[in-house]
């Protein structure tokens, strides 16, 4: 069966992630049943990340084998139109060699989370941001972003129902952008654990916000305790944007990246 790589987008506000889950809409059931009204064989897919509810993704990676060859962009257009009207989109369709797996062939990861610090609450962008409704240090958040780059033991930031065989990863950048009135957080790793991102930006947005000192975040992180964590920030400001195949690249997406040191 020839395999294809699809590249989505998807507004994660209506379903419950994107794994395929008993107690509502998911991303991946959704996939599956457009790619089924075209082949009603086709085997469950995989994704690259398995986004929490409410999380987004404007480069989430998927693979599915189809019964027979298609032309790249006429299955994207195809699976488009039985995705409808649900908030999820093909970007891109390509063929790939049949070892290819979305999940275990990544090399890297990118995640963009947004925070919009203003007193009145969202209208355009409800459920796509953040809202805070204090002003945030983005040099403190830095500076404390900084002590986090690396391999460590990322206990303190991970979900108890985290899966992960261990808790040790690499960040291999952490960068915290103004733009206005708003702070975007762009993480890389080759892959992260369960509520990692967003326990880190809560912790940071402690920081940002004064209560924290940046010398705390160190502390948390050696601690490997769970209960040192931060506030978990909601899922709303969180976007999966880029997965890597191959050599991993410096940039996610919008910028260069703060690389993680050497040794």
């Amino acid at each position: 069966m020839p395999r294809y790589k699809l590249t989505l987008e998807y507004h994660g506000g209506p379903f419950v992630g994107w794994q395929r889950q008993e107690n509502g809409r998911s991303v991946q059931a959704a996939l599956e049943q457009a790619l089924r009204a075209l082949d009603p064989e086709v085997p469950s897919i995989a994704g690259a990340g398995r986004t929490d509810a409410g999380v987004h993704a404007t480069g989430q990676v998927a693979h599915c084998d189809m019964a027979r060859d298609w032309d790249p962009f006429r299955l994207a257009e195809a699976v488009n139109w039985h995705l409808k009207p649900e908030p999820v989109a093909v970007l891109a369709a390509e063929r790939v060699a049949g070892d290819f797996h979305a999940r275990f062939s990544a090399t890297g990861r990118r995640y963009l989370y947004r925070v919009v610090c203003r007193r009145a609450p969202l209208a355009l962008e409800r459920g796509l941001a953040w809202r805070v409704g204090h002003d945030l240090d983005a040099a403190a958040m830095q500076a404390a972003a900084d002590l986090l780059v690396g391999r460590h033991d990322f206990t303190t930031f991970r979900s108890a129902q985290c899966q992960a065989a261990s808790p040790v990863k690499t960040l291999d950048a952490f960068r915290v952008e103004r733009v206005g009135a708003e702070i975007r957080f762009r993480l890389a790793a080759r892959s992260f654990l369960h509520n990692q991102v967003r326990s880190l930006v809560g912790t940071l947005e402690r920081v940002g916000a004064g209560k924290w000192q940046v010398a705390q975040v160190a502390g948390a992180l050696a601690a490997r305790d769970r209960a040192a964590c931060g506030p978990v920030a909601p899922p709303d400001g969180l976007c999966l944007t880029e997965v890597v195949y191959g050599e991993a690249r410096e940039d996610a997406g919008a910028g260069a990246l703060r690389k993680a040191p050497q040794g």
